[in-house]
C-alpha cells in the first residue's frame, strides 16, 4: 500500500509549511497526503489539490481513530493548550495511544530543545511525550526538538519598537532560533525518510543570538534605537502582568527567559542540514526581509 502521510495541526502555521514542503519540496503526491484539524473547514485549498482533509481532535478519542486510520506515517504537532497545565501531555498521549491502536509505523512529535530539568514552564508536556513515545509499541519514531523560531522575536519586537526598551531576564544567554519555514521543510524530510529507527534531531539555526545581539539587528532594519534592558525574572512578570497579560500567562513566557539565561537554547547543530541537505536561512536575511513589518510596528 501507498504510504500515507498524515499531519495534525493541518490548520495551523506550522502544519501549513509541512504539507507545504511535503507537496513542493519533497514531491509527494496530493491523494497520499492526509490532513488532519480541528478545522477542517479551513483547509478547503488543501482538499482542491486532493489532499485527504479529515478532523481531529485530541480530546475526542474516536475522531482519533477515524482520523489515524489507514495513516503509516504520522506527524503530532504539539497541541497549543497551554492554558490547562498537564492537559496538552493529556491529549499528546491519547494521541500515541490512538497511533498505536491504528497500527501507525512511524511517528514524529515536535518537541522542544533539551525538555528534561528544563526551566520552561511547559518543558514537562514535551518531556513526558517523548517518554510516552519512547514507551509505546510504535516500532519508528522521530522527535523534532524545535528551538525558537524567527517569528517568535515579532512579539518582543512590537513592545520594543514602541517603547525603545526591551525588557530582558535572560542575560547572556543565547538562541540559535531558526525560521518556521525551515521547520516545516525538515519535518517534511523526515516524514519522507525511510526509517524503521528511534531517532530524536535537535533543529536550530546555525549561529546563537543574545536579546541584546537581536535587539541591534531590528533596530538596524527598523530604523530605530532600542537599548536592551536587564530586569530580574519577577520584575519581566510584573511588567507584562501590568501590560495586561494573565499572571499565570505571563510567568510561562518569563521563564522563556529563564531557559534562554541557562542556555537551553543555545546549541548549535547540524542536524537541519543532515535532514535537508541545505543551509538553514540566517537570522540576519530574515530581520532584513521583515523591515517593512518592524518599521509598521514604531508608532
Amino acid at each position: 500500500m501507498t504510504a500515507k502521510y498524515l499531519v495534525t495541526g493541518a490548520s495551523g502555521q506550522l502544519g501549513q509549511r509541512v504539507l507545504h514542503h511535503l507537496l513542493a519540496t519533497s514531491g509527494v503526491a496530493a491523494g497520499d497526503v492526509i490532513a488532519a484539524s480541528r478545522k477542517p473547514e479551513q483547509l478547503a485549498d488543501l482538499a482542491e489539490k486532493g489532499v485527504l482533509v479529515r478532523r481531529v481532535d485530541f480530546d475526542d478519542a474516536a475522531s482519533m481513530e477515524a482520523a489515524f486510520a489507514e495513516a503509516e506515517k504520522v506527524l503530532i504537532i504539539s497541541t497549543d493548550s497551554l492554558d490547562r497545565p498537564g492537559h496538552r501531555l493529556v491529549q499528546h498521549r491519547a494521541a500515541i495511544a490512538s497511533a498505536e491502536k491504528a497500527g501507525v509505523k512511524h511517528l514524529l512529535y515536535t518537541s522542544m530543545p533539551e525538555p528534561a530539568n528544563s526551566p520552561l514552564l511547559f518543558a514537562p508536556d514535551h518531556e513526558g511525550t517523548e517518554a510516552a513515545i519512547a514507551a509505546s509499541s510504535i516500532p519508528a519514531w522521530t522527535i523534532l526538538r524545535n528551538n525558537w523560531y524567527f517569528e517568535n522575536v515579532m512579539m518582543s519586537a512590537g513592545p520594543a519598537l514602541a517603547s525603545g526598551h526591551w525588557y530582558s531576564a535572560a542575560g547572556n544567554g543565547k538562541v540559535a532560533h531558526i525560521a518556521r519555514d525551515d521547520i516545516g521543510r525538515a519535518i517534511a524530510a523526515a516524514l519522507v525518510a525511510a526509517t524503521d529507527a528511534k531517532v530524536t534531531y535537535t533543529l536550530t539555526g546555525a549561529s546563537s543570538y543574545t536579546h541584546a545581539e537581536m535587539g541591534a539587528l531590528v533596530s538596524k532594519a527598523s530604523g530605530k534605537d532600542i537599548a536592551v534592558i536587564d530586569v530580574p525574572v519577577e520584575g519581566l512578570v510584573q511588567g507584562m502582568v501590568g501590560a495586561g497579560l494573565p499572571e499565570p500567562v505571563a510567568r510561562v513566557f518569563a521563564s522563556i527567559d529563564t531557559m534562554v539565561g541557562s542556555g537551553g537554547l543555545s546549541r548549535i547543530t547540524g542536524d537541519f542540514k543532515a535532514l535537508t541537505g541545505v543551509e538553514p536561512q540566517s537570522f540576519e536575511t530574515w530581520v532584513e526581509s521583515q523591515a517593512g513589518a518592524f518599521k509598521s510596528m514604531i508608532p
